[in-house]
């Protein structure tokens, strides 16, 4: 067999706000990893994960993981997802996974959940496999939740875009999601500070019982009054109330603000503020953060409305 080759694409997704959900209701853990995630919501971008995957015929399978031009073994997510894929044909394959990701890593963006749902995407695409789309997100879920990389973003992520609302936690197929329209003459303009915010915080039974605990106060304080300012001014809320806000977060949120954002508040979990402004008014926000952040840790984007998907091949990786 030649060479062959599938694209997708995954939007950058920030979480606003979340509430954990890793133990049943009597307090045992759930062993079933498709129904471990999170409540919360946020926003889909159109900057995000692009991913090629390349397959040649092979004696044994291989994976090789690329993240924007450089080798990436590190990419436990993207293999786990290849591997499990792999196992649904019985022919070999070398299989090259190449990310190009124009969203910070690291730092609240979705890049791993984007990765794996776009190598799922992708890979069944290239072996002409027959997985619905739930299928695989529920493939990508779990690879995440195995390698603690993420809880539910993969849910946000397979479902559309926009404004979005996780309100039952899950894999794609169990979750239940909702939305707040939101008009995309908005746009979200991001700045972020290159530290990443330990999330070995989310392992403490106390400070998961304290988020939790604020994270439902915040869903229901925003269906009180469920419009773009009102979400934003609730998870800015949730953001102050489990510490996660430092400082220099709470300096860009007002910045924002003051520049002409509806509203701002900070990346979950990362040292990083996603605004909400009118694009007559980005400018202005973009300028703001750049009194305190150099140019490079500003980003500006348009919201996406699709959520994960494939492209075709004229649209580069």
């Amino acid at each position: 067999m030649p060479k062959k080759t599938a694209k997708a694409f995954a939007p950058g997704a920030i979480s606003s706000f979340f509430e954990i959900f890793k133990t049943n209701p009597n307090n045992t853990p759930i062993t079933n990893l498709q129904y471990i995630g999170a409540k919360g919501g946020g926003f889909g971008l159109k900057h995000g994960v692009h991913t090629k995957v390349t397959l040649e015929d092979a004696t044994k399978n291989t994976i090789q993981t690329i993240i924007n031009n450089q080798s990436a073994p590190e990419a436990k997510v993207t293999k786990n997802v290849t591997q499990i894929i792999l196992n649904q044909t019985k022919k070999k394959y070398a299989v090259t996974v190449e990310h190009k990701i124009d969203v910070p890593v690291g730092i609240g963006f979705g890049t791993s959940a984007g990765g794996a749902l776009t190598t799922g995407l992708a890979l069944n695409e290239a072996l002409n496999l027959s997985l619905t789309y739930n299928q695989i997100g529920k493939i990508a879920h779990i690879a995440e939740i195995e390698s603690q990389t993420g809880l539910g973003t993969v849910s946000s992520l397979a479902t559309g875009g926009g404004l979005i609302l996780v309100i039952e936690p899950g894999a794609p197929g169990v979750c239940k999601i909702d939305r707040i329209p939101i008009s995309p003459d908005y746009v979200v303009v991001a700045g972020f500070y290159d530290t990443k915010i330990s999330k070995a915080i989310l392992s403490s039974t106390k400070c998961r019982a304290e988020i939790n605990r604020y994270g439902k106060e915040t869903l229901v304080k925003i269906f009180d009054d469920p419009c773009v300012e009102n979400f934003l001014s609730c998870c800015w809320q949730f953001a102050q109330n489990t510490g996660f806000a430092s400082k220099r977060v709470s300096e860009l949120v007002e910045l924002a603000v003051k520049a002409g954002a509806v509203g701002a508040t900070q990346n979950m979990i990362g040292e990083a503020v996603h605004a909400v402004v009118l694009e007559e008014n980005a400018f202005s926000v973009v300028e703001a953060f750049k009194q305190v952040l150099p140019e490079k840790q500003v980003l500006k984007s348009k919201i996406d409305f699709q959520g994960a998907r494939l492209v075709n091949n004229e649209e580069a990786v």
